[in-house]
């Protein structure tokens, strides 16, 4: 069983979103901002256009594919995500996966969280939160 730390997420309207933490653990602020997608998040947290902002991802479950290794081509491209490092400033999430499994897969998402000193937060209403 894995022990949770409690966490939150505090708009600057007043607005607290409770979770639980699952990357670094830190504080962080931003501007929150969401996406869709249901798969990709390795592809959307190295996306330089999410520099210094929130990512609110709502679908619902994340983490259960983990994160693939930083291998780079001959060009030394990252063959798997689109720049060499995290650029998100935090992240947020309804359910997260602890166990996860793909052929590709080389750590889990909170691994990969912790090493880039990235915070993460999940069991938050992010229907809710996109909502708001």
């Amino acid at each position: 069983m894995q022990l949770k730390k409690n966490a939150k997420l505090v708009l600057e309207d007043g607005s607290i979103f409770p979770g639980f933490s699952f990357g670094a653990e830190k504080s962080a602020a931003g501007e929150a901002v969401f996406s869709t997608g249901m798969v990709g998040y390795p592809e959307s947290f190295t996306d330089p256009s999410y520099e210094g902002q929130i990512l609110c991802l709502t679908y619902p479950l994340i983490g259960n594919y983990g994160v693939p290794s930083d291998e780079k081509d001959v060009f030394g491209i990252p063959k798997h995500f689109e720049s060499s490092k995290i650029h998100i400033q935090g992240l947020i999430i309804s359910d997260y996966s602890f166990e996860y499994s793909h052929w590709n897969a080389k750590k889990s998402l909170a691994e990969w969280l912790k090493e880039s000193n990235v915070p993460a937060i999940f069991d938050v209403d992010t229907r809710a939160l996109t909502k708001k």
